[in-house]
This record gives C-alpha cells, sequence and structure tokens, in this order.
C-alpha cells in the first residue's frame, strides 16, 4: 500500500532510523507512540538540514497536528526509511506526509503519518508568514 499523495506533494527527505529494542511494547512490536517519534525525526533532520533549529524565541516551526495511520507491525531488530514529502505552502503553514517502511522490505509501507506545521512566533505565540527561504523550498 502506498500513500496517496495529492498531485501537489513533492518528496523532500529521506532517512534511515534504527529500531530500537526499548521501541518495542508488551506485544512484541513497536509501539504505536514511536512511530510519531519516527514521524519527528524525519521532519527535524530534514529542517535542520535547511538551517531551521528550534528555538523559544524568535520565529520558527510548530505542529498543529499530527496523524498516523497504522498498516503494518515493526518489531525489533531493523531499521525503518521515513520518507518525507510536502505541500505548497499556505502563508504561514504547509503539511507534512510521510511513508514509514523497513529497509529491509522497502516495496511494503507499515504507516503512514503525517503533520501540519505552522511557523509561528514562539514569544507571542501567534503564526507569521512563512519566510521567503521556506516558501521557495515548498513551492
Amino acid at each position: 500500500m502506498r500513500l496517496e499523495l495529492p498531485a501537489n506533494k513533492k518528496w523532500v527527505f529521506d532517512i534511515d532510523v534504527p529500531i530500537r529494542w526499548g521501541d518495542m511494547d508488551m506485544m512484541g512490536h513497536v509501539n504505536n507512540t514511536l512511530y510519531f517519534r519516527y514521524l519527528e525525526i524525519a521532519r527535524l533532520e530534514w529542517m535542520y538540514g535547511l538551517g531551521v533549529k528550534s528555538t523559544p524565541v524568535g520565529e520558527g516551526p510548530v505542529v498543529a497536528n499530527a496523524f498516523c495511520n497504522f498498516i503494518k507491525q515493526v518489531s525489533y531488530p531493523g531499521t525503518v526509511l521515513v520518507r518525507t514529502y510536502v505541500s505548497p505552502p499556505g502563508r504561514s503553514s504547509f503539511e507534512t506526509w510521510h511513508e514509514i517502511m523497513r529497509t529491509d522490505d522497502p516495496q511494503t509501507i507499515c504507516a503512514t503519518g503525517g503533520a501540519t506545521v505552522v511557523w509561528a512566533d514562539m514569544v507571542a505565540e501567534k503564526s507569521v508568514p512563512l519566510p521567503d527561504f521556506m516558501r521557495q523550498i515548498l513551492s
């Protein structure tokens, strides 16, 4: 099962994330909360690669919502590939979309997910327009 992406989404980043023994729950598979961590790792590593740093002052990205669809169980040992896509920018936000698959079975999607990312003034706690450099990357 592949992530159904609208035509206006584009691929921006891939990252391999090791599955840790402690990621599993008593059922012997990766706990559902860890999938959100894998999505976060991909989103942050992509943004850090662009020079975007998280800071409690100034402007930067915050997640307004996040979702994950669990398709196939993942368990230790192994590594997951998290593939990241983005939507065209809005005034102050954009969407991220992700596919998670094992690196030893890259044709099988284990989960899909994403997040709405809003550019915000951290002190004022209000959205602000996306900076031009992000707008160019997302377009």
